[in-house]
């Protein structure tokens, strides 16, 4: 049975070690300030990770000190508890992002569940990602881990999640409590999403995981229903679409830009390129609005010539009405 005394030393070399990842190079006296040790203990300590195959290298002279480097090796893992939540949440994306580390991943994951405590074993199993979708870049909120475990705990009792929510608009202003029945936890463009059935609106809601903030305790129980489609991804890409069904725009038009084909894919998203010739581009794009597509395309700095629908000529018909006003305006 291993002694108070091993254990306060197994809980130091953990900490040193965390200390030992955080930045390249440590003086031995800062180390000894940070553990509340002498410099001493950290020389033995340091010795104990060597022993433990741990590349720990020293620099010699004044501002000498100690610094991990990378070994030929991989030695034994030690993580304090909100190191191993981290790993297994990434581990977790990562074997839902499609990126083609899904298989490395998911053993990876499995290994790391098998050596956690029962206490954060518990934790990481009630985090489940549902759908991942990449559709483009940006700056992407952080996500308080504790949020991400209580929504996953919610959906994964099946209780209905008390929240407040923070309002874009007014982000100040005091708002009732929100209540949904949780049911899938989902990471879109980098950012989370909570998909849940609102029992006060009868109707699905889409919440940023990042503007909540969950209430305890939780509230009843209730019997899980299917997203519309049974496809939780396609279900959200279609709301993000402006659909409340099919997973597409709810307005596609098709032009031909004088634009190479290589000039118009970085900025096509999820719409098709054709090329017609060395300097003539056909491209079917989708948007929310006819307003909103004939804008996107006005971006292209080129001739547009609309094969159609009809919608879209008159959207850039107004378009222009607009575009013609602004540039007749007066300051003041």
């Amino acid at each position: 049975m291993p002694t108070a005394s091993s254990m306060a030393t197994s809980g130091r070399l953990l900490a040193l070690l965390s200390l030992l990842q955080v930045r390249r190079d440590w003086p031995g006296d800062l180390l000894a300030q940070r553990l509340g040790v002498s410099e001493r203990t950290v020389r033995r300590d340091i010795d104990r990770l060597r022993g433990l195959g741990y590349p720990v290298r020293t620099a010699r002279g004044p501002d000498g000190g100690y610094r991990l480097a990378a070994g030929s090796d991989l030695p034994p893992l030690l993580f304090d508890d909100e190191q191993a939540i981290a790993l297994a949440v990434a581990l977790r994306i990562a074997v839902a992002t499609g990126a083609g580390i899904q298989e490395g991943a998911a053993r990876a994951l499995a290994t790391v569940r098998q050596v956690l405590p029962s206490r954060l074993r518990q934790r990481v199993d009630a985090l489940e990602v549902a759908a991942v979708e990449t559709v483009g870049r940006h700056a992407t909120p952080q996500v308080d881990t504790e949020v991400l475990l209580a929504l996953s705990a919610a959906i994964r009792s099946t209780e209905e999640l008390r929240f407040d929510y923070q309002s874009p608009t007014s982000p100040d202003e005091p708002r009732p409590p929100r209540r949904v029945q949780p049911h899938h936890l989902v990471v879109r463009s980098g950012r989370w999403y909570l998909v849940g059935w609102d029992p006060q609106r009868s109707d699905w809601r889409i919440y940023r995981a990042d503007r909540m903030t969950p209430r305890i305790p939780n509230g009843p129980r209730f019997t899980p229903r299917q997203v519309p489609g049974g496809d939780v991804a396609a279900f959200l890409s279609a709301r993000f679409k402006g659909s409340e069904s099919e997973n597409t725009w709810p307005c596609r038009g098709e032009v031909v830009l004088d634009l190479p084909a290589a000039q118009v894919v970085p900025f096509a998203a999820d719409g098709v390129v054709e090329e017609l010739g060395p300097t003539r581009t056909r491209l079917l794009l989708g948007s929310w609005s006819w307003s909103a597509l004939a804008a996107t395309l006005a971006r292209f700095d080129a001739e547009i010539r609309v094969i159609g629908p009809d919608p879209l000529r008159e959207a850039f018909a107004q378009l222009a009405r607009r575009a013609q006003r602004a540039a007749d305006s007066t300051s003041g």
